[in-house]
């Protein structure tokens, strides 16, 4: 038996930067081999993350497409291995007056990626860990998942159906051997601000988390089977847990204050 048969088989997506890299850093670290995807030319992120111990394949395609779904996918079963992880992190954010200011355009792109490829993937996937009777699927999710996102309305409503998801499908696959993990970073030093046209925004231009801590937070949630694990600094923990006893309205407002752009205020 080879080196790779008995090594274990991880799939990370959005791992061309920010959290998704680090997820296959980390993942690599502890002796899986990657099959990692994004829309991005990975080249590169293949060079940093293999080492001797593991091998490190990539496929490039967009999982906004229901086509890019499928690609990733026959890459999937081409490699003829069990998925012993899947990180389905791929996604992007919109910031913004939704009604005046955002484009519709890349807010369906933004539903696209971060639900619908979400839910495809996970119904590819999953059938074989089941029937296997083992898997583990780490969902990406946010502390955004907990409040209205005033400013960011489709991007909170998204990681809302995120997180939902995740706990809905962890408790059906109870006692099959396959366990499900949500992923509930803050706000993170990445390129997300700068794509989601949020740089003019108090959260774009506060200090962030480290993605490599909130990478290291999922790995290790993910292998020891926990529900979820809010990544990141305290304050992010007594958003998500605090925010429990605080009202929607009371949220929606300091989202508000957190995401309005500046220059709207003038």
């Amino acid at each position: 038996m080879n080196a790779t048969q008995t090594r274990p088989f991880a799939v990370i997506t959005g791992a061309s930067s920010g959290i998704g890299y680090e997820l296959a850093k980390v993942f690599a670290e502890n002796g899986f081999d990657l099959l990692i995807n994004a829309e991005d030319d990975l080249s590169a992120v293949q060079r940093d993350v293999a080492n001797e111990e593991v091998e490190v394949e990539t496929v490039q395609a967009d999982l906004s497409n229901p086509k890019g779904v499928e690609k990733l996918y026959a890459r999937i079963q081409k490699a003829g291995r069990p998925v012993d992880a899947i990180a389905l992190n791929a996604g992007i954010g919109a910031g913004g007056d939704f009604a005046r200011d955002t484009d519709f355009a890349q807010e369906l792109e933004l539903i696209d990626l971060n639900i619908r490829s979400t839910v495809h993937l996970s119904k590819l996937v999953l059938p074989d860990m089941v029937r296997r009777g083992e898997g583990r699927i780490l969902l990406t999710s946010s502390i955004a998942s907990t409040m209205p996102g005033t400013f960011q309305a489709v991007y909170n409503a998204s990681k809302s159906f995120v997180q939902s998801f995740a706990l809905g499908i962890r408790l059906e696959l109870k006692g099959t051997g396959v366990m499900v993990t949500s992923l509930m970073p803050g706000p993170t030093e990445t390129e997300f601000f700068e794509r989601a046209h949020m740089e003019d925004t108090r959260v774009g231009s506060s200090e962030k988390d480290d993605p490599a801590e909130v990478a290291r937070q999922g790995f290790d949630a993910l292998m020891k089977g926990k529900e979820r694990v809010v990544a990141g600094s305290l304050a992010n923990r007594l958003m998500a847990y605090g925010g429990r006893f605080v009202p929607d309205r009371a949220k929606a407002e300091a989202h508000r204050l957190m995401a309005e752009p500046r220059s709207s205020r003038n």
